[in-house]
């Protein structure tokens, strides 16, 4: 194999970064390919190759790289500076921005990372109810603080290690792991343990094992349980907030949480991600209470207004942006099934929104079990041909593919024949002869 400038940049990483790489998601074989540029829906590697992209920095990219509304928005910002350390106009007119759009989020905190967003929100649930038990389910990823690194989704679901080394047991022994989409089990825990239960944190759509859906009622039942037994509901909206809607998951599915958590795509392509919800809850965060939660880096001027012009772009467009979204997926989700029968490939692809993955299985996927059950050989063929093709979809099986408004009507026409290709590959993969 020819060296190519991605090689040698991954052997220089390997030397100074864990695996050469900064988030074990982006590591494949035999090795990544370095981007050195992005616009629109494509990325640019060092070798000169451009890739469609439906990975969109795992979903934080609504509207594609580079979008010009953001852009011009933060060379305002940027001569005025990058970070004060005292409070701002612009923190105040984003959260109220904020309020306005997200159903829940009376009162909120911002931070930098969704993993931040929900170590504080769950830390905020116990503090109210001055109970230390929290639920989370099998599967979703919540972020890699050590109370919920149980049982996770995302790169730990891929490597396989879903308990972290250096996670003592005893502090995860106040996290009772569940099956999601299982409310007869959520009913029986709760029979038992429901007074010493502070919060259920949960994905509203399971993101980060592939994508699986709420089943009907569940979402209901997770609120009806939650608010008989006095315990805080807490939706990790980190991926499903405003790429459901402009109103997240609360809205699409008509259900309140009592907390919620945002990032990705609040930030418009920078670090920012916030926690709120009821202001009964959230008054006690210091310095107004008791429970403490601080950041150097929160609420700073650049992520801020990169916020406010991408919260503002959604809520002048969302009748345009939303319908247009759900139709492309749709149309790639169709082109995948289709195409699939034709290779007499086991294939469910789920999707909602602006969301699809799929799972080389012929059963269907309702919970992280039935996931783990796909053929993760037929899924990595599948990668590697679209990669050779020019699609970048995420790596791995364990995560969630995401298109943009910057996807054009040509993307989706050239994505649809890479598909073709890819999954005739993984037919030969399956059925060598």
């Amino acid at each position: 194999m020819t060296e190519s400038k991605s090689m040698a940049l991954y052997e220089r990483a390997k030397k100074i970064l864990p695996g050469g790489v900064n988030s074990p998601v982006r590591a494949f074989d035999p090795y990544p390919f370095f981007v050195e540029c992005a616009q629109g829906s494509k990325l640019y590697d060092a070798d000169g190759k451009k890739y469609t992209d439906y990975c969109m920095a795992y979903g934080a990219l609504l509207l594609g790289h580079a979008h010009p509304e953001i852009l011009t928005a933060i060379k305002t910002q940027l001569p005025r500076g990058t970070l004060y350390g005292t409070p701002t106009e612009l923190e105040v007119q984003f959260a109220e921005t904020l309020s306005n759009v997200s159903p829940c989020m009376e009162m909120m905190r911002l931070v930098n990372t969704g993993t931040e967003a929900t170590m504080h929100a769950i830390r905020a649930a116990r503090g109210y109810t001055n109970r230390k038990k929290i639920i989370k389910f099998d599967g979703c990823f919540h972020g890699s603080h050590d109370s919920v690194l149980v049982k996770a989704g995302s790169g730990a679901a891929t490597f396989g290690v879903p308990n972290s080394l250096g996670v003592p047991q005893e502090t995860t022994q106040n996290t009772i792991v569940l099956p999601y989409n299982d409310i007869d089990a959520l009913e029986n825990v709760f029979k038992v343990e429901g007074a010493n239960i502070a919060a259920v944190i949960v994905e509203p759509v399971v993101a980060n094992v592939g994508l699986i859906l709420p089943q009907k009622n569940y979402l209901p039942s997770l609120r009806k349980i939650t608010h008989q037994y006095d315990s805080v509901l807490i939706f990790d909206e980190i991926i499903t907030g405003f790429r459901l809607s402009l109103g997240g998951a609360q809205k699409y599915f008509d259900v309140k949480p009592d907390l919620a958590t945002l990032g990705k795509v609040l930030g418009g392509g920078f670090p920012l991600a916030a926690f709120g919800g009821k202001k009964q809850i959230m008054q006690n965060i210091s310095p107004a209470g008791s429970v403490y939660q601080a950041g150097t880096f929160s609420g700073n001027p650049v992520s801020v207004t990169a916020g406010i012009a991408i919260l503002n772009h959604l809520t002048k467009n969302q009748n345009q942006i939303y319908p247009t979204l759900e139709k492309h997926t749709s149309e790639l989700k169709k082109a995948l099934t289709d195409q699939a029968a034709t290779y007499k490939l086991p294939l469910q692809v789920h999707s909602i929104a602006s969301l699809y993955q799929i799972f080389f299985t012929p059963q269907d996927i309702t919970n992280y079990t039935h996931a783990k059950q796909s053929d993760t050989a037929l899924f990595s063929a599948y990668f590697h041909e679209l990669l050779k093709q020019g699609v970048f979809i995420p790596p791995s099986q364990y995560e969630t593919c995401f298109v943009s408004t910057a996807h054009t009507k040509d993307d989706l026409k050239f994505t649809i024949n890479a598909f073709d290709k890819a999954l005739c590959v993984a037919a030969k993969t399956r059925n060598p002869s």
